[in-house]
């Protein structure tokens, strides 16, 4: 008996007007000839925040430029007016968005979030009890609770490496420190959320490839912050949102499992789509690809907007986007470090830094100067109180500018002084 879903993408293509909803690649993207701030500024006009208010929390939640909102909306409303699910736009999605992250289509699959795919793999890996998984102890709960799930429930061991390292060469030892003849799992956030440490991912991936361990990414703060080529950094596994950086819809992400490891992580949630065959009642064969992780019926205006995201930061360009990232986060660090008392917590040097700088005051209290900043200055920040390191979050991304970044020092210099 073949699989429901083959069934029903064939139905889907047959349904008269449904061929018209077929997707084209973006073209918003001002003319690259433009002077740098007039085409940031063209960027800017792309998303429908505010002017009353400087958002500066893409870190927590990003805001999808219009272009991504109408095609995720239009499509929505044309799949409920002929009442059909649209699944041959997840097919046709998955290339382009694989492509965006360096990877093969067989090798992703669409989730709700970072955390669904972080815990796809947890619970996926054959572990067991005193096997011992390696995270950094910035770890967003998204990624650290799937672990400790199977403390809980399997009695593995969870240890933790201090990603605040000064050098990359620091963070490699720190991990090495912790290693045993019983680690099975190294994972770490690609970009962290606390203070937004760049870790070297690729350099990971070699030390797990050589002590036979398996190599997990949160990369919930990387996509759409930087250029990411899966193949090229080698991990065997990557779990990331969309409503972040990448500006797709809420309730978007990606998980990629290498080709060569698919077999190893046993899926926990299947049905019909994860199958390439099954006799009732006993015969299963799981589909051969990444797909086998996606379960029932999907919302494809979501993955549509996943894709259209891809395809729109694509079109700026992912380089010219870490740029953009660290030229602004290097002007704030430089505007802060003029102001007595303030201390800024993230990386220096280049090759640690992500678009997130965290900082705080000696002088005042982090929830007083937050709530200062936020209710009289109207700057949307975060503050971070994991690891106790009480300070305050500010991440830039395309929509901000050096105005904003002024915007924000002068209002920190004048918080201090009520």
């Amino acid at each position: 008996m073949a699989g429901r879903r083959t069934f029903i993408k064939t139905a889907a293509l047959a349904v008269p007007g449904l061929a018209v909803l077929g997707a084209s690649k973006p073209q918003w993207v001002p003319s690259s000839s433009l002077p740098d701030e007039e085409y940031w500024d063209e960027i800017r006009q792309l998303y429908a925040l505010p002017d009353s208010r400087t958002y500066l929390n893409t870190g927590g939640l990003g805001p999808s430029p219009t272009p991504v909102l109408d095609r995720y909306n239009t499509l929505t409303a044309e799949l409920q007016g002929i009442s059909e699910t649209g699944h041959h736009f997840i097919e046709e999605a998955r290339a382009p968005v694989s492509q965006f992250f360096g990877a093969d289509e067989t090798e992703i699959s669409f989730t709700r979030n970072a955390t669904e795919g972080n815990a796809t793999i947890a619970s996926g890996l054959r572990l067991s009890v005193g096997d011992e998984i390696i995270i950094d102890a910035h770890a967003h709960p998204g990624g650290a609770i799937p672990w400790l799930n199977l403390l809980k429930e399997r009695g593995v061991v969870v240890k933790l490496f201090e990603p605040d390292a000064p050098t990359q060469d620091e963070v490699i030892q720190r991990i090495v420190d912790q290693m045993t003849p019983r680690t099975r799992v190294i994972q770490i956030s690609h970009v962290t959320a606390p203070t937004g440490i760049l870790l070297p991912a690729r350099e990971i991936a070699l030390l797990a490839r050589e002590w036979g361990c398996w190599f997990h990414i949160d990369g919930a703060q990387s996509a759409g912050m930087l250029p990411i080529n899966l193949h090229d950094i080698g991990c065997d596994s990557y779990a990331t949102s969309g409503h972040k950086w990448l500006g797709a819809p809420h309730g978007t992400g990606i998980l990629y499992i290498s080709k060569d490891r698919l077999d190893d992580v046993f899926p926990t949630e299947v049905g019909a789509y994860s199958d390439a065959s099954y006799t009732l009642p006993d015969q299963l064969e799981y589909i051969a690809t990444s797909r086998r992780h996606e379960s029932g019926t999907r919302n494809a205006p979501l993955v549509e907007g996943i894709r259209t995201a891809c395809a729109f930061m694509g079109d700026i360009g992912m380089e010219r986007v870490r740029e953009r990232g660290l030229e602004l986060t290097e002007l704030l660090r430089l505007g802060l470090e003029e102001i007595e008392s303030i201390e800024v917590l993230s990386p220096v040097r280049r090759e640690l830094r992500g678009s997130i700088l965290t900082f705080k005051s000696s002088r005042i209290d982090y929830a007083s100067l937050n709530r200062t900043l936020g209710s009289i200055h109207k700057l949307r920040l975060r503050v971070v109180t994991e690891r106790e390191l009480n300070a305050i979050r500010v991440s830039l991304h395309v929509f901000n500018s050096p105005a904003e970044v002024a915007r924000i020092v002068e209002s920190v210099s004048e918080a201090l002084k009520m």
